[in-house]
């Protein structure tokens, strides 16, 4: 394998177009495009298609990011290593998964405490899909994977939960819609406005049959798959949203809205999950212990 063809063809993956890659690596689009031709020839595949003005990655070319990503990371690993000066402390590099559903006010909580220990870390998140990262899990590219849901018996990937705590639910709003719903809680929530996490959050999952059980029907308004996005919706009085009871106070003060209600038959659980049955690596001991002593009561 020609490395320069694979470090061009990354650099315009990442660049997203031959234009701005050019001006990274200061050489002309044409001679890119003739870079990125040989190195297709010698795949055997195309690894991009055009569409409009930019170049996207075709399924094959998406694989070959994959790797080149691991292969430049590894490189910049080993030449860290080789120039590390005798007696320095060298950074542990702590690679973590992150469930889209789960709310990042308390991704930064669970993943502060691994920033702290008396070993220098270096904190690489990756955010996305339960089942994508799940997979680069089982391929031991991350360390850790922080989600919402433990991972069912069912699926052939040898990992393992551990549950860092559990929180009922809180349902907040603007003061300006708190003036406009009739009735106490939950009543008040019958034909209001309602901003709900996307179908592949736990406590979503849990919403529908409650709202059943207690007879009522507000109006759906918003989906988020980014619960920061649906809290900032909900700041502007578009409608009602539920977040962790735990975080009460912070989402209170930072989407400077009010508490309208409570429940403990909508609970959120958070994992860790890891390839190890024991917890072994300090930063994923950090965060354990930090979890279960101070944010959570398990």
């Amino acid at each position: 394998m020609n490395f320069k063809h694979l470090r061009y063809f990354w650099v315009v993956a990442k660049a997203g177009g031959v234009m701005r890659a050019g001006e990274q690596l200061h050489t002309t689009p044409q001679t890119l495009s003739g870079q990125i031709k040989l190195f297709e020839d010698w795949i055997g595949h195309k690894l991009f298609r055009k569409v409009g003005r930019r170049l996207e990655l075709t399924e094959q070319g998406r694989v070959a990011l994959d790797y080149a990503e691991e292969i430049f990371a590894l490189g910049a690993e080993l030449e860290t290593s080789v120039r590390h000066r005798r007696g320095e402390r060298r950074s542990l590099d702590f690679r973590v998964g992150v469930a889209d559903a789960v709310a990042k006010s308390v991704v930064y909580q669970l993943l502060e405490p691994a920033l702290d220990g008396a070993e220098p870390v270096r904190l690489i998140c990756h955010e996305g899909k339960y089942e994508d990262l799940l997979a680069q899990l089982a391929l031991h590219r991350l360390d850790l994977l922080i989600a919402d849901e433990r991972v069912s018996p069912k699926v052939s990937v040898r990992a393992f939960n551990h549950l860092l705590g559990r929180s009922p639910m809180s349902f907040f709003c603007a003061e300006g819609l708190r003036e406009r719903l009739a009735g106490a809680f939950p009543q008040c929530l019958d034909n209001a406005p309602m901003l709900v996490q996307g179908p592949t959050a736990s406590v979503r999952r849990q919403l529908d049959p409650w709202l059943v059980r207690h007879r009522l029907r507000p109006r759906i308004v918003g989906e988020f798959d980014d619960t920061a996005l649906m809290n900032a919706f909900g700041r502007e009085g578009r409608g009602v949203f539920m977040g962790p009871t735990v975080l009460e106070a912070q989402i209170a003060a930072q989407y400077r809205v009010g508490v309208l209600g409570r429940s403990d038959e909508l609970v959120e659980e958070f994992f860790a999950i890891s390839v190890e049955r024991r917890i072994s690596h300090p930063s994923v001991a950090a965060i354990t212990h930090a979890a279960r002593a101070k944010l959570f009561h398990v």
